[in-house]
């Protein structure tokens, strides 16, 4: 296993081998945010915009949706996969703790299956991708399967 610390750069699939580790910047949700986030995919949900009537809802404080963090985290990742990542195949996703506006994010990646596809000139890889708050808490773990360049067919 080999854990390449805070990653700034792309990889190639020759440099994923099971068990390859990295990690991202950290990236604080902001109250602008949340709020450019929800009206640009019309996630107009009163748990996310009104702040005066939180008896009803099941998440007390200011939570940010599932689909928001997911994407934050890509994002985070993004320096990983730049240049050399060719498409997003399959994702699995779990949520596991609310994720709130003033949380700061991490995403730490582990490499869980490396293969070469049939033709050989490219590979598919499958992370596991941990998202963690600046208190240690998982909030998700997804699973994304990319198609990844090779970088003898550079």
């Amino acid at each position: 296993m080999s854990d390449l610390g805070r990653l700034s750069c792309a990889l190639y699939f020759e440099d994923c081998a099971v068990g390859t580790s990295w990690r991202s910047a950290g990236r604080t949700i902001l109250e602008s945010d949340l709020s450019t986030f929800i009206n640009f995919a019309w996630f107009h949900e009163d748990l996310f915009t009104n702040l005066h009537e939180r008896s009803a809802n099941a998440i007390a404080g200011r939570p940010v949706p599932l689909a928001m963090v997911f994407a934050m985290s890509e994002g985070l990742i993004l320096p990983s996969i730049d240049g050399t990542g060719l498409a997003f195949l399959n994702l699995d996703l779990d949520a596991k703790a609310p994720t709130f506006v003033g949380d700061t994010i991490y995403v730490h990646c582990e490499v869980i299956e490396a293969r070469l596809t049939s033709k050989g000139d490219r590979g598919i890889v499958r992370t596991q991708n941990t998202v963690k708050n600046a208190k240690g808490e998982i909030v998700i773990i997804y699973r994304p399967q990319r198609l990844m360049k090779l970088r003898s067919k550079e």
